[in-house]
């Protein structure tokens, strides 16, 4: 009951802090056990339904620089990078999102048809359950990092297959990434930042913009928030805690101008947009110290996490 309680309260406090699939090519890799996993009670399921409707409240698409436009909804971020010869969507958010997504591509004059690979910060199903939709209404080659593979083919949270509020269809994944690989089109490079922790494929997309005479730095940043994760006794997987540090010392030594992310409030871009909005004079979401202090901050709360689950179930971290 303990364990259930910390799932139970952290992915809510990470919440408020911040359609039919594709018929598989091939079978998904089955959802691995999870043996301290607790089941899902009415009360939790009911929180998500709640979660899902606050972030699925739909809100206006607007440009960020150059050629980046946001395309989300108000809790949950979608981006779109538009080239001459098609376009490139990262995240797909949820399902009942996707109506959503493709009015604003629409209202921003691009087509959804015309996207030509769908991009995955990370497998968790409030920003992968609307992938397998929008993969076939666009067409578009799904890319994702090799550690969330399974859990996107598979439709489960990785570690918690049996928490059915988790679920999300199953997407096939046409191109598996490492770090450091690059997803080219019409001149726009995205690169693959492997930054794990918050799921064990997490990726942190990165590209430059040119404006203003200027090129900036731009990172769609995965996430290092401990949300629904174990971290002790059996974890969300195995060498959760050791990615999650690896994840902040990658991120402290990364240039970002322009700090995006799965959830607009990480980097209050919504609040950018309105000021922006207005007044024109200068470009909101260029905000070169932003990145270091959300690091900063997260590295904190997911220590305090980590001592916190420690005292609350008495299990060590599990160690090879």
């Amino acid at each position: 009951m303990r364990a259930a309680t910390i799932i139970s309260t952290t992915l809510l406090a990470a919440a408020m802090s911040a359609c039919s699939p594709e018929p598989a090519e091939e079978t998904p890799a089955p959802a691995p056990e999870a043996a301290e996993e607790p089941p899902a009670d009415d009360a939790m399921t009911q929180r998500v339904a709640d979660m899902r409707a606050q972030w699925n409240v739909p809100t206006e698409p607007f440009h960020i620089i150059d050629n980046i436009y946001y395309v989300g909804t108000q809790g949950l971020g979608s981006y779109l990078f538009t080239t001459d010869e098609g376009h490139i969507l990262l995240d797909g958010a949820l399902e009942e999102s996707v109506p959503h997504i493709k009015a604003n591509i629409e209202q921003l004059g691009f087509e959804l048809a015309d996207v030509k690979y769908l991009l995955n910060s990370h497998a968790h199903f409030d920003h992968s359950a609307g992938l397998a939709q929008l993969k076939a209404e666009s067409g578009a080659q799904m890319v994702a990092m090799e550690g969330d593979v399974s859990a996107l083919e598979g439709g489960f949270y990785l570690g918690s297959p049996r928490i059915a509020a988790f679920n999300a269809p199953p997407v096939k994944v046409d191109r598996i990434v490492q770090d450091g690989d690059t997803v080219e089109l019409g001149g726009q490079v995205l690169i693959a930042h492997h930054t794990p922790g918050h799921s064990r494929g997490c990726t942190s997309w990165g590209t430059t913009a040119s404006a203003y005479g200027d090129n900036y730095e731009v990172l769609v940043f995965c996430s290092a928030s401990v949300a629904a994760n174990r971290l002790v006794g059996t974890p969300q997987y195995e060498d959760i805690v050791d990615d999650y540090r690896f994840t902040f010392e990658k991120a402290k030594g990364m240039s970002v101008h322009i700090p995006l992310a799965p959830h607009p409030e990480f980097f209050n871009l919504l609040e950018k947009r309105d000021a922006n909005a207005a007044d024109d004079s200068e470009n909101r979401f260029i905000d070169p110290t932003a990145f270091a202090e959300y690091i900063a901050a997260q590295e904190s709360a997911f220590e305090a996490a980590l001592e916190q689950q420690i005292e609350a179930t008495g299990a060590e971290i599990a160690t090879p």
